[in-house]
């Protein structure tokens, strides 16, 4: 055995994450409002970054964002011949007003009530307590501890919350703000408050013929209670707004047909143009060694940021225009016509990773002649029909739910008798694979389905 010291050379091959590709595949991965969020950071930070205007082209055509402003204007009610708005004259802020909460809501309604001190005191403190749904997330005891109060006082204070706007409002269990409800309404049926009462659980699970049977009633009868339950409101506090403003989804693509064929656009409207500020390019001369190496590094750093987005445009393009080619059906024809497609067949199509692909549609919509989608929508699984062509599982859902939508109430399609429908147009699909597709839609078995 021999001991010792040599000097070896060896090559590896690893992966280093540089902050310029981490920075790149951050990027890559913000959706275009997000992005635009990160530019403007950058600009607050970064002194040799700066905004270019936006002018047309030299040939006096419009820019390709000025295209792209035009098309999102089409439609828009300027009168044939009208002046175009000033840039500065025109806001993109949303015209439509903010939601009040729930809270804000019962608050101002309570303002108009007479009401004592105290009790108004524990009815805005059990305003607090009601969750975004409407029901009160406090027991009568924990709030009367709290508020150094009777149990009987709160709950007067609750029956007066209970009396506000949405009926239901207020409640501690289902059962207690479907009662509500019904209090309102001008309908003397005593099925109804029977099957809230103590039948709710055989209602939901569609055991009609069992409760009919208990209640010595027809099913009938039972049916059109559960109708009448089915039109109140479980969670009455939900149209109300959380506080927040109304949050829009900004297309990161732009697909329009002209002709036969489809072209995508890359949104970036949104954007600046940036460009690296010419004044810190001719300070590089005359600065001293420290100032020259901040300058560098700002410098670097702004290009370095102009060409990842550069980069994120590219290749949003190219992985965009890939799916039109795959999905072409579905741009054609409709969602029906969705055909299975994964990641791997877009970054060999491409010419990149799987994952490059993953951050490029994470996120990202697509405004296309059907509607809008997420990018991610165009990536799905899916089953083979008789002749070997693959149909995704959006599009098979879509079939499943136009058969139930076509069932006799009476007698509604078990998820078998689907499966084998299927089967006649071709598709060989599980019975459990239809009741999976079936449950991921919200669509209830047939038991739950049947009308008597």
């Amino acid at each position: 055995m021999r001991l010792g010291f040599e000097l070896r050379m060896q090559q590896t091959q690893r992966l280093v994450m540089t902050p310029e590709l981490r920075q790149a595949i951050t990027v890559l991965q913000k959706p275009v409002a997000e992005l635009s969020e990160l530019i403007a950071g950058e600009l607050l930070e970064n002194p040799c970054l700066e905004v270019e205007p936006r002018e047309p082209s030299e040939d006096g055509a419009p820019s390709e964002v000025g295209r792209l402003l035009d098309f999102l204007n089409r439609g828009e009610s300027h009168g044939a011949g009208a002046p175009p708005e000033r840039e500065e004259d025109t806001s993109f802020e949303p015209f439509t007003p903010r939601m009040p909460t729930l809270a804000e809501h019962l608050h101002s309604q309570l303002g108009l009530l007479r009401l004592d001190r105290a009790q108004e005191r524990i009815a805005r403190f059990l305003i607090g307590c009601i969750d975004d749904h409407g029901y009160l997330a406090v027991s009568l005891g924990e709030a009367a501890a709290q508020l150094g109060a009777t149990e009987e006082q709160v709950e007067a204070a609750l029956k007066v919350i209970q009396s506000l706007d949405p009926p239901g409002v207020g409640a501690r269990s289902l059962q207690e703000c479907l009662l509500i409800q019904w209090a309102t309404l001008d309908d003397p049926n005593p099925l109804v408050p029977e099957l809230i009462r103590h039948h709710l659980q055989d209602l939901a699970a569609g055991r009609i013929p069992r409760i009919a049977e208990r209640l010595g009633v027809d099913c009938a009868a039972v049916q059109a209670a559960a109708d009448a339950i089915r039109n109140l409101d479980p969670k009455p506090g939900r149209r109300f707004g959380g506080g927040d403003e109304a949050r829009y989804v900004v297309p990161d693509v732009f697909i329009e047909r002209v002709g036969q064929e489809y072209v995508v656009m890359v949104n970036e409207a949104p954007l600046p143009r940036l460009s690296v500020s010419t004044h810190y390019r001719r300070l590089l001369d005359a600065a001293d060694g420290h100032t020259r190496r901040y300058v560098e590094e700002r410098i670097q750093s702004a290009l370095w940021l102009i060409r990842s987005i550069e980069q994120r445009r590219l290749t949003l393009l190219r992985v965009t225009e890939a799916i039109v080619r795959f999905q072409r059906e579905f741009f054609d024809r409709g969602p029906r016509h969705l055909r299975p497609l994964t990641l791997r067949e877009v970054a060999q199509a491409v010419g990149v990773h799987e994952s490059t692909v993953s951050r490029a549609t994470s996120g990202k919509w697509a405004q296309t002649p059907q509607g809008m989608f997420e990018l991610k929508y165009f990536f799905s699984s899916g089953v083979e029909t008789g002749h070997g062509e693959g149909v995704a599982a959006e599009a098979v859902k879509r079939m499943i739910a136009d058969l139930i939508r076509q069932e006799d109430p009476a007698r509604p399609l078990s998820d078998q008798a689907l499966a084998e429908a299927l089967a006649a147009q071709g598709l060989r699909i599980a019975r459990r694979t239809v009741a999976k597709y079936r449950e991921e839609m919200g669509l209830p078995n047939s038991g739950q389905r049947r009308r008597y």
